[in-house]
Protein backbone atom coordinates (compact mmCIF):
# COMPACT_ATOMS: atom_id res chain seq x y z
CA UNK A 1 0.00 0.00 0.00
CA UNK A 2 2.61 2.52 0.63
CA UNK A 3 4.62 1.51 -2.67
CA UNK A 4 0.53 2.75 -4.34
CA UNK A 5 0.81 5.65 -1.99
CA UNK A 6 4.28 6.99 -3.31
CA UNK A 7 3.80 5.99 -6.60
CA UNK A 8 0.36 7.67 -6.98
CA UNK A 9 1.88 10.82 -5.48
CA UNK A 10 4.87 10.82 -7.61
CA UNK A 11 2.24 10.89 -10.87
CA UNK A 12 0.58 13.70 -9.75
CA UNK A 13 3.78 15.35 -9.16
CA UNK A 14 4.47 14.67 -12.95
CA UNK A 15 1.10 15.47 -14.11
CA UNK A 16 1.33 18.96 -12.37
CA UNK A 17 4.78 19.95 -13.82
CA UNK A 18 2.94 18.92 -17.72
CA UNK A 19 0.05 21.31 -17.22
CA UNK A 20 2.25 24.22 -16.85
CA UNK A 21 1.43 27.13 -18.97
CA UNK A 22 4.17 28.99 -21.19
CA UNK A 23 4.32 32.75 -21.28
CA UNK A 24 2.76 34.39 -24.07
CA UNK A 25 2.22 37.71 -25.48
CA UNK A 26 -1.42 37.76 -23.74
CA UNK A 27 0.18 36.28 -20.42
CA UNK A 28 3.08 37.01 -18.54
CA UNK A 29 4.92 34.76 -17.37
CA UNK A 30 4.37 33.32 -13.53
CA UNK A 31 6.04 35.01 -10.52
CA UNK A 32 7.95 32.57 -8.25
CA UNK A 33 6.19 31.75 -5.27
CA UNK A 34 7.00 29.80 -1.89
CA UNK A 35 6.83 26.20 -2.05
CA UNK A 36 3.68 24.43 -1.66
CA UNK A 37 2.64 22.75 1.62
CA UNK A 38 3.29 19.56 0.93
CA UNK A 39 0.03 17.17 0.00
CA UNK A 40 -0.69 15.05 2.36
CA UNK A 41 -1.14 10.97 1.42
CA UNK A 42 -3.47 9.77 0.08
CA UNK A 43 -5.77 7.67 2.01
CA UNK A 44 -4.90 3.95 3.21
CA UNK A 45 -8.37 2.36 2.22
CA UNK A 46 -9.25 0.87 -1.46
CA UNK A 47 -10.52 2.68 -4.32
CA UNK A 48 -13.57 1.90 -6.08
CA UNK A 49 -15.63 2.92 -8.91
CA UNK A 50 -19.10 5.76 -7.99
CA UNK A 51 -22.00 4.43 -9.33
CA UNK A 52 -24.48 6.11 -11.31
CA UNK A 53 -26.91 6.40 -8.61
CA UNK A 54 -23.82 8.00 -5.79
CA UNK A 55 -23.07 10.86 -8.45
CA UNK A 56 -26.23 13.22 -6.75
CA UNK A 57 -25.73 16.20 -4.48
CA UNK A 58 -28.16 17.71 -2.41
CA UNK A 59 -29.15 21.30 -3.19
CA UNK A 60 -28.63 20.96 -7.01
CA UNK A 61 -31.70 23.51 -8.21
CA UNK A 62 -34.05 21.67 -10.79
CA UNK A 63 -33.81 23.39 -13.97
CA UNK A 64 -37.26 21.35 -15.65
CA UNK A 65 -39.26 24.41 -17.28
CA UNK A 66 -42.94 24.72 -17.55
CA UNK A 67 -44.02 21.94 -20.46
CA UNK A 68 -46.85 24.96 -21.63
CA UNK A 69 -47.89 28.44 -20.61
CA UNK A 70 -50.70 27.65 -18.79
CA UNK A 71 -48.87 25.54 -16.41
CA UNK A 72 -46.08 28.84 -15.79
CA UNK A 73 -49.08 30.59 -15.04
CA UNK A 74 -50.19 28.29 -12.52
CA UNK A 75 -46.33 28.17 -10.36
CA UNK A 76 -46.75 32.14 -10.54
CA UNK A 77 -50.34 32.01 -8.78
CA UNK A 78 -49.57 34.69 -5.50
CA UNK A 79 -53.23 36.65 -4.86
CA UNK A 80 -55.67 35.68 -2.37
CA UNK A 81 -58.68 33.93 -3.97
CA UNK A 82 -62.13 35.41 -3.78
CA UNK A 83 -64.94 32.53 -2.96
CA UNK A 84 -68.56 33.68 -3.21
CA UNK A 85 -71.17 32.80 -5.18
CA UNK A 86 -70.55 35.65 -8.21
CA UNK A 87 -67.37 33.72 -8.63
CA UNK A 88 -69.48 30.13 -9.03
CA UNK A 89 -71.80 31.41 -11.05
CA UNK A 90 -68.83 33.56 -13.32
CA UNK A 91 -67.31 29.73 -13.82
CA UNK A 92 -70.36 28.49 -14.67
CA UNK A 93 -70.73 30.60 -16.76
CA UNK A 94 -67.44 30.41 -18.94
CA UNK A 95 -67.16 26.54 -18.57
CA UNK A 96 -70.71 26.22 -20.50
CA UNK A 97 -69.53 28.50 -23.16
CA UNK A 98 -66.73 25.78 -24.45
CA UNK A 99 -66.20 27.46 -28.13
CA UNK A 100 -66.08 30.72 -26.53
CA UNK A 101 -63.28 29.74 -23.87
CA UNK A 102 -61.51 28.12 -26.94
CA UNK A 103 -61.37 31.41 -29.31
CA UNK A 104 -60.48 33.51 -26.22
CA UNK A 105 -57.47 31.38 -25.46
CA UNK A 106 -56.09 30.72 -28.90
CA UNK A 107 -56.21 34.72 -29.35
CA UNK A 108 -54.35 34.94 -26.79
CA UNK A 109 -51.57 32.33 -27.37
CA UNK A 110 -49.97 35.60 -29.21
CA UNK A 111 -49.31 37.63 -26.21
CA UNK A 112 -49.33 35.54 -23.36
CA UNK A 113 -45.49 34.79 -23.03
CA UNK A 114 -44.67 38.59 -23.52
CA UNK A 115 -46.91 39.09 -20.64
CA UNK A 116 -45.61 36.48 -18.49
CA UNK A 117 -42.22 37.22 -19.10
CA UNK A 118 -43.14 41.42 -17.91
CA UNK A 119 -45.01 39.89 -14.49
CA UNK A 120 -42.00 37.69 -13.63
CA UNK A 121 -39.80 40.56 -14.30
CA UNK A 122 -41.46 42.78 -11.89
CA UNK A 123 -42.31 40.00 -9.24
CA UNK A 124 -45.69 40.38 -10.20
CA UNK A 125 -48.78 37.53 -9.49
CA UNK A 126 -48.49 35.93 -12.59
CA UNK A 127 -52.60 35.47 -12.84
CA UNK A 128 -52.68 39.27 -13.75
CA UNK A 129 -52.03 37.34 -17.74
CA UNK A 130 -55.58 36.41 -17.63
CA UNK A 131 -57.24 40.06 -17.03
CA UNK A 132 -57.15 40.50 -20.67
CA UNK A 133 -59.69 37.87 -20.76
CA UNK A 134 -61.99 39.86 -18.81
CA UNK A 135 -61.17 42.84 -20.62
CA UNK A 136 -61.33 42.61 -23.89
CA UNK A 137 -61.07 38.94 -24.46
CA UNK A 138 -57.87 39.08 -25.54
CA UNK A 139 -58.62 41.15 -28.69
CA UNK A 140 -56.05 44.03 -29.04
CA UNK A 141 -58.17 45.51 -31.69
CA UNK A 142 -61.33 45.98 -29.06
CA UNK A 143 -62.86 49.78 -28.61
CA UNK A 144 -66.10 50.02 -26.03
CA UNK A 145 -68.73 52.03 -26.19
CA UNK A 146 -66.58 54.56 -23.72
CA UNK A 147 -63.77 54.68 -25.89
CA UNK A 148 -61.92 52.39 -24.01
CA UNK A 149 -59.08 50.66 -26.49
CA UNK A 150 -56.76 47.83 -26.81
CA UNK A 151 -56.39 44.59 -25.04
CA UNK A 152 -56.06 46.39 -21.55
CA UNK A 153 -58.91 48.44 -22.16
CA UNK A 154 -57.39 52.04 -21.64
CA UNK A 155 -59.68 54.97 -22.22
CA UNK A 156 -57.86 58.53 -23.77
CA UNK A 157 -56.71 60.47 -20.96
CA UNK A 158 -55.69 57.58 -18.83
CA UNK A 159 -53.40 56.27 -21.60
CA UNK A 160 -51.71 59.55 -22.22
CA UNK A 161 -51.03 59.48 -18.57
CA UNK A 162 -49.17 56.47 -19.59
CA UNK A 163 -47.40 57.71 -22.59
CA UNK A 164 -49.45 55.84 -24.54
CA UNK A 165 -49.38 57.85 -28.06
CA UNK A 166 -52.50 59.15 -29.82
CA UNK A 167 -52.25 60.55 -32.95
CA UNK A 168 -53.16 60.55 -36.80
CA UNK A 169 -51.24 57.22 -37.60
CA UNK A 170 -50.82 55.06 -34.46
CA UNK A 171 -52.37 55.03 -31.26
CA UNK A 172 -50.84 53.16 -28.44
CA UNK A 173 -53.49 51.75 -26.75
CA UNK A 174 -53.71 49.29 -29.33
CA UNK A 175 -49.91 48.09 -29.29
CA UNK A 176 -49.20 44.93 -27.74
CA UNK A 177 -45.55 45.67 -25.68
CA UNK A 178 -46.68 49.21 -24.79
CA UNK A 179 -49.84 48.74 -23.51
CA UNK A 180 -48.69 45.92 -21.72
CA UNK A 181 -45.85 47.80 -19.82
CA UNK A 182 -48.43 50.94 -19.21
CA UNK A 183 -50.91 48.69 -17.94
CA UNK A 184 -48.35 46.77 -15.42
CA UNK A 185 -47.69 50.14 -14.17
CA UNK A 186 -50.97 51.21 -13.32
CA UNK A 187 -51.67 48.12 -11.43
CA UNK A 188 -48.37 48.26 -9.90
CA UNK A 189 -49.16 52.29 -9.29
CA UNK A 190 -52.83 50.60 -7.60
CA UNK A 191 -51.35 48.08 -5.52
CA UNK A 192 -49.46 50.32 -3.93
CA UNK A 193 -51.83 52.78 -3.15
CA UNK A 194 -54.55 50.36 -1.61
CA UNK A 195 -52.21 47.70 -0.39
CA UNK A 196 -54.58 45.27 -1.93
CA UNK A 197 -55.14 43.30 -5.53
CA UNK A 198 -58.98 43.06 -5.19
CA UNK A 199 -59.01 46.47 -4.50
CA UNK A 200 -56.86 47.69 -6.64
CA UNK A 201 -58.61 45.48 -9.55
CA UNK A 202 -61.70 47.54 -8.93
CA UNK A 203 -60.00 50.38 -8.99
CA UNK A 204 -58.63 49.17 -12.37
CA UNK A 205 -62.12 49.02 -13.46
CA UNK A 206 -64.06 51.79 -11.57
CA UNK A 207 -61.15 54.19 -11.11
CA UNK A 208 -59.01 54.71 -8.04
CA UNK A 209 -60.45 57.96 -7.17
CA UNK A 210 -64.27 56.03 -6.94
CA UNK A 211 -62.74 52.97 -4.60
CA UNK A 212 -60.98 55.62 -2.65
CA UNK A 213 -64.10 57.71 -2.19
CA UNK A 214 -65.97 54.22 -1.13
CA UNK A 215 -63.47 52.79 1.53
CA UNK A 216 -64.05 56.36 3.06
CA UNK A 217 -67.93 56.51 3.37
CA UNK A 218 -66.94 52.72 5.25
CA UNK A 219 -64.19 54.13 7.30
CA UNK A 220 -66.80 56.84 8.17
CA UNK A 221 -69.54 54.81 8.98
CA UNK A 222 -67.68 52.13 10.74
CA UNK A 223 -67.82 49.39 8.20
CA UNK A 224 -65.18 46.65 6.64
CA UNK A 225 -63.06 48.51 3.82
CA UNK A 226 -62.79 44.80 1.69
CA UNK A 227 -63.39 44.78 -1.63
CA UNK A 228 -66.56 42.48 -0.90
CA UNK A 229 -67.75 45.18 1.72
CA UNK A 230 -67.33 48.56 -0.46
CA UNK A 231 -70.85 49.98 -2.24
CA UNK A 232 -70.40 49.67 -6.14
CA UNK A 233 -71.90 49.71 -9.47
CA UNK A 234 -72.70 46.39 -10.87
CA UNK A 235 -69.69 45.92 -13.75
CA UNK A 236 -67.41 46.32 -10.63
CA UNK A 237 -68.82 44.37 -8.15
CA UNK A 238 -68.72 41.06 -11.19
CA UNK A 239 -65.21 42.61 -12.24
CA UNK A 240 -63.10 40.41 -9.82
CA UNK A 241 -65.51 37.17 -9.75
CA UNK A 242 -65.15 37.37 -13.51
CA UNK A 243 -61.50 37.32 -12.83
CA UNK A 244 -61.62 34.58 -10.02
CA UNK A 245 -63.63 32.50 -11.92
CA UNK A 246 -61.03 32.43 -14.85
CA UNK A 247 -58.17 31.86 -12.29
CA UNK A 248 -59.87 28.88 -11.40
CA UNK A 249 -61.05 27.42 -14.48
CA UNK A 250 -57.00 27.88 -15.58
CA UNK A 251 -55.63 26.53 -12.24
CA UNK A 252 -57.74 23.19 -12.54
CA UNK A 253 -59.52 22.76 -15.91
CA UNK A 254 -60.39 19.24 -15.55
CA UNK A 255 -62.61 20.14 -12.55
CA UNK A 256 -64.37 22.52 -14.76
CA UNK A 257 -64.68 20.17 -17.98
CA UNK A 258 -62.87 22.27 -19.98
CA UNK A 259 -59.59 21.28 -22.19
CA UNK A 260 -57.49 24.50 -22.62
CA UNK A 261 -55.48 24.59 -26.01
CA UNK A 262 -51.59 24.39 -25.49
CA UNK A 263 -49.67 27.14 -25.71
CA UNK A 264 -45.79 26.12 -25.99
CA UNK A 265 -43.78 28.22 -23.16
CA UNK A 266 -41.22 30.21 -25.66
CA UNK A 267 -41.53 33.80 -27.36
CA UNK A 268 -44.13 34.21 -30.24
CA UNK A 269 -42.70 37.08 -32.15
CA UNK A 270 -39.96 39.34 -31.67
CA UNK A 271 -39.31 42.74 -32.73
CA UNK A 272 -37.79 43.86 -36.07
CA UNK A 273 -36.60 47.34 -36.78
CA UNK A 274 -38.38 48.97 -39.54
CA UNK A 275 -35.83 50.04 -41.96
CA UNK A 276 -38.15 52.84 -43.86
CA UNK A 277 -42.21 53.99 -44.62
CA UNK A 278 -43.70 51.05 -45.78
CA UNK A 279 -47.38 49.77 -46.57
CA UNK A 280 -48.70 47.32 -44.35
CA UNK A 281 -50.01 44.70 -47.34
CA UNK A 282 -46.21 44.85 -48.32
CA UNK A 283 -44.84 44.39 -44.52
CA UNK A 284 -46.97 41.35 -44.49
CA UNK A 285 -46.13 40.21 -47.89
CA UNK A 286 -42.31 40.74 -47.38
CA UNK A 287 -42.74 38.23 -43.82
CA UNK A 288 -44.91 35.90 -45.40
CA UNK A 289 -47.49 35.94 -43.26
CA UNK A 290 -51.40 36.83 -43.79
CA UNK A 291 -52.55 40.61 -43.45
CA UNK A 292 -54.72 39.84 -40.55
CA UNK A 293 -51.66 38.07 -38.70
CA UNK A 294 -49.41 40.83 -39.35
CA UNK A 295 -52.69 43.41 -37.92
CA UNK A 296 -52.97 40.93 -34.44
CA UNK A 297 -49.96 41.74 -33.54
CA UNK A 298 -49.16 45.14 -34.96
CA UNK A 299 -52.83 46.48 -34.25
CA UNK A 300 -51.79 50.22 -33.53
CA UNK A 301 -51.04 50.85 -36.74
CA UNK A 302 -54.51 51.21 -37.95
CA UNK A 303 -53.44 52.90 -41.19
CA UNK A 304 -52.33 51.18 -44.68
CA UNK A 305 -49.40 52.63 -44.05
CA UNK A 306 -46.35 52.38 -41.75
CA UNK A 307 -44.53 55.75 -41.15
CA UNK A 308 -40.79 54.53 -39.67
CA UNK A 309 -40.32 57.56 -37.57
CA UNK A 310 -43.51 56.64 -35.28
CA UNK A 311 -43.19 53.16 -35.43
CA UNK A 312 -39.41 52.05 -35.64
CA UNK A 313 -40.18 48.67 -35.03
CA UNK A 314 -43.04 46.06 -35.85
CA UNK A 315 -43.85 42.92 -34.49
CA UNK A 316 -43.22 39.26 -36.05
CA UNK A 317 -43.93 35.74 -35.35
CA UNK A 318 -40.49 34.34 -34.25
CA UNK A 319 -39.68 32.12 -37.73
CA UNK A 320 -40.98 34.88 -39.87
CA UNK A 321 -38.72 38.08 -38.78
CA UNK A 322 -35.71 36.49 -40.37
CA UNK A 323 -38.03 35.99 -43.51
CA UNK A 324 -39.08 39.32 -43.29
CA UNK A 325 -35.00 40.51 -43.20
CA UNK A 326 -34.16 38.17 -46.06
CA UNK A 327 -36.86 39.16 -48.33
CA UNK A 328 -36.29 42.77 -47.94
CA UNK A 329 -32.34 42.93 -48.22
CA UNK A 330 -33.40 41.05 -51.81
CA UNK A 331 -36.12 43.18 -52.65
CA UNK A 332 -35.82 46.07 -55.56
CA UNK A 333 -34.65 49.77 -53.81
CA UNK A 334 -38.16 51.42 -55.16
CA UNK A 335 -40.93 52.91 -53.14
CA UNK A 336 -42.57 50.36 -50.54
CA UNK A 337 -44.73 53.27 -49.52
CA UNK A 338 -48.05 54.28 -51.50
CA UNK A 339 -49.27 56.72 -49.37
CA UNK A 340 -47.83 59.33 -46.99
CA UNK A 341 -48.59 62.15 -44.67
CA UNK A 342 -49.40 65.64 -46.38
CA UNK A 343 -50.12 68.68 -43.89
CA UNK A 344 -53.20 71.47 -45.03
CA UNK A 345 -51.92 74.39 -45.22
CA UNK A 346 -54.81 76.67 -44.31
CA UNK A 347 -58.42 75.66 -43.63
CA UNK A 348 -60.43 74.24 -45.95
CA UNK A 349 -63.15 72.16 -47.60
CA UNK A 350 -62.70 68.99 -47.46
CA UNK A 351 -63.64 68.85 -51.12
CA UNK A 352 -60.94 71.50 -51.89
CA UNK A 353 -57.94 69.29 -49.75
CA UNK A 354 -58.87 66.30 -51.98
CA UNK A 355 -58.63 68.08 -55.35
CA UNK A 356 -55.25 69.28 -54.32
CA UNK A 357 -53.85 65.68 -53.79
CA UNK A 358 -55.52 64.42 -56.68
CA UNK A 359 -58.21 62.18 -55.11
CA UNK A 360 -62.04 61.82 -55.06
CA UNK A 361 -63.44 63.34 -51.94
CA UNK A 362 -65.44 59.91 -51.20
CA UNK A 363 -61.88 58.32 -51.29
CA UNK A 364 -60.30 61.42 -49.41
CA UNK A 365 -62.85 61.41 -46.80
CA UNK A 366 -62.85 57.46 -46.42
CA UNK A 367 -59.12 56.92 -45.99
CA UNK A 368 -58.70 59.84 -43.41
CA UNK A 369 -62.10 58.78 -41.20
CA UNK A 370 -63.56 62.80 -41.95
CA UNK A 371 -67.27 62.67 -40.99
CA UNK A 372 -69.57 64.95 -43.12
CA UNK A 373 -70.44 68.79 -42.52
CA UNK A 374 -66.42 69.38 -41.29
CA UNK A 375 -63.76 71.40 -42.24
CA UNK A 376 -60.34 70.50 -42.13
CA UNK A 377 -57.71 72.78 -40.09
CA UNK A 378 -55.40 74.40 -40.90
CA UNK A 379 -51.97 72.05 -39.64
CA UNK A 380 -53.75 68.90 -39.87
CA UNK A 381 -51.90 65.74 -40.92
CA UNK A 382 -53.82 63.51 -43.47
CA UNK A 383 -53.22 60.29 -45.36
CA UNK A 384 -52.68 61.31 -49.35
CA UNK A 385 -51.47 58.65 -52.10
CA UNK A 386 -47.17 59.22 -52.28
CA UNK A 387 -45.84 61.01 -55.40
CA UNK A 388 -42.44 61.75 -56.91
CA UNK A 389 -42.91 65.36 -54.98
CA UNK A 390 -43.74 63.94 -51.88
CA UNK A 391 -41.25 60.64 -51.96
CA UNK A 392 -39.37 61.35 -48.72
CA UNK A 393 -40.34 59.23 -45.66
CA UNK A 394 -42.34 61.20 -42.87
CA UNK A 395 -40.70 63.40 -40.86
CA UNK A 396 -40.46 62.06 -37.02
CA UNK A 397 -42.48 65.31 -36.09
CA UNK A 398 -45.44 64.18 -38.17
CA UNK A 399 -45.02 61.11 -37.77
CA UNK A 400 -45.11 61.23 -34.13
CA UNK A 401 -47.54 64.03 -33.56
CA UNK A 402 -49.64 64.44 -36.51
CA UNK A 403 -53.06 65.26 -35.67
CA UNK A 404 -56.40 65.49 -37.59
CA UNK A 405 -58.05 68.37 -36.56
CA UNK A 406 -61.76 69.20 -37.40
CA UNK A 407 -64.73 71.67 -37.33
CA UNK A 408 -68.21 72.35 -38.28
CA UNK A 409 -69.11 73.81 -41.93
CA UNK A 410 -70.97 76.52 -41.51
CA UNK A 411 -74.45 75.78 -41.07
CA UNK A 412 -76.84 77.64 -42.66
CA UNK A 413 -81.32 77.57 -41.91
CA UNK A 414 -83.68 79.03 -44.18
CA UNK A 415 -85.62 82.23 -43.09
CA UNK A 416 -87.90 84.33 -44.86
CA UNK A 417 -88.28 88.13 -44.87
CA UNK A 418 -90.72 90.44 -45.85
CA UNK A 419 -89.61 93.50 -48.45
CA UNK A 420 -90.44 96.48 -47.45
CA UNK A 421 -91.09 100.09 -50.00
CA UNK A 422 -87.88 100.36 -52.15
CA UNK A 423 -86.27 97.24 -51.14
CA UNK A 424 -83.84 95.46 -53.56
CA UNK A 425 -81.37 92.24 -53.96
CA UNK A 426 -78.54 94.51 -52.76
CA UNK A 427 -80.05 96.45 -49.70
CA UNK A 428 -81.66 93.25 -48.40
CA UNK A 429 -78.57 91.33 -48.63
CA UNK A 430 -76.55 93.86 -46.55
CA UNK A 431 -79.28 93.88 -43.90
CA UNK A 432 -78.46 89.95 -43.23
CA UNK A 433 -74.79 90.21 -43.94
CA UNK A 434 -75.05 88.03 -47.21
CA UNK A 435 -73.96 88.79 -50.58
CA UNK A 436 -76.49 90.28 -53.20
CA UNK A 437 -75.05 87.44 -55.69
CA UNK A 438 -76.61 84.78 -52.91
CA UNK A 439 -79.83 86.51 -52.16
CA UNK A 440 -80.27 86.60 -56.18
CA UNK A 441 -79.55 82.85 -56.37
CA UNK A 442 -81.78 82.20 -53.48
CA UNK A 443 -84.64 83.64 -55.16
CA UNK A 444 -84.25 83.02 -58.56
CA UNK A 445 -83.75 86.49 -59.78
CA UNK A 446 -81.56 89.03 -61.14
CA UNK A 447 -79.00 90.64 -58.90
CA UNK A 448 -80.18 94.07 -59.84
CA UNK A 449 -83.91 93.30 -59.13
CA UNK A 450 -85.94 95.26 -56.97
CA UNK A 451 -88.67 93.80 -54.80
CA UNK A 452 -92.40 94.54 -53.73
CA UNK A 453 -93.26 95.72 -50.83
CA UNK A 454 -94.35 92.72 -48.47
CA UNK A 455 -93.13 90.16 -50.74
CA UNK A 456 -91.79 87.43 -49.14
CA UNK A 457 -87.57 86.94 -50.18
CA UNK A 458 -85.71 83.32 -49.01
CA UNK A 459 -82.42 83.52 -47.07
CA UNK A 460 -80.03 81.47 -45.70
CA UNK A 461 -77.81 82.45 -43.05
CA UNK A 462 -75.56 81.02 -40.21
CA UNK A 463 -76.69 79.26 -37.57
CA UNK A 464 -74.77 78.63 -34.16
CA UNK A 465 -72.00 76.60 -34.51
CA UNK A 466 -70.13 73.60 -32.81
CA UNK A 467 -67.11 73.38 -31.04
CA UNK A 468 -63.50 72.07 -32.98
CA UNK A 469 -62.93 68.65 -32.91
CA UNK A 470 -59.93 66.72 -32.92
CA UNK A 471 -59.67 63.17 -34.67
CA UNK A 472 -56.73 61.42 -33.23
CA UNK A 473 -57.69 58.02 -35.08
CA UNK A 474 -59.76 56.15 -36.79
CA UNK A 475 -63.28 55.92 -35.97
CA UNK A 476 -64.19 52.98 -33.50
CA UNK A 477 -66.52 50.56 -33.69
CA UNK A 478 -68.20 49.09 -30.45
CA UNK A 479 -66.51 46.22 -29.34
CA UNK A 480 -68.64 42.88 -29.06
CA UNK A 481 -66.43 41.85 -26.28
CA UNK A 482 -65.30 44.44 -23.97
CA UNK A 483 -68.81 46.75 -22.48
CA UNK A 484 -68.43 49.74 -20.87
CA UNK A 485 -71.03 52.03 -19.79
CA UNK A 486 -71.55 55.57 -20.57
CA UNK A 487 -68.69 57.83 -19.41
CA UNK A 488 -68.70 59.59 -16.32
CA UNK A 489 -68.15 56.95 -13.10
CA UNK A 490 -65.24 54.41 -14.16
CA UNK A 491 -65.34 55.36 -17.64
CA UNK A 492 -63.05 58.45 -17.14
CA UNK A 493 -60.24 56.52 -15.67
CA UNK A 494 -59.38 54.27 -18.13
Amino acid sequence: MRFLNTALLSAIALLAGCTTLEPTETQPAPRRVAPATPMPSAPSTSLSPVSKGQATREGVANLALPNDLWERIRKGYAMPDLDNDLVIDRAQWYSAKPEYLQRMSERSSKYLYHIVEELEQRNMPTELALLPFIESAFNPQAVSSARASGMWQFMPATGKSFDLKQNAFRDDRRDVQASTRAALDYLERLYKMFGDWHLALAAYNWGEGNVGKAIARNQRAGLPTTYSDLNMPMETRMYVPKFQAMKNIVGKPSAFNVVLPRIPNHPYFQSVPLPRDMDVTIAAKLAEISLDDFKALNPSAHRPVLLAAGIPAILLPWDNAEVFQRNYEASPTGRMATWTAWIAPSNMKVSEAAQKVGMSEADFRSINNIPPQMLIRAGSALLVPRTSHMADDVTARVADNGRLELSPEQVLRRITVKAGKQDTVSSIAGRNNVKPEQVAEWNKVAVTTSFKAGQTVVLFVAGKSRPTTQVASAKGKKSAVASKPSAGTKYAKR
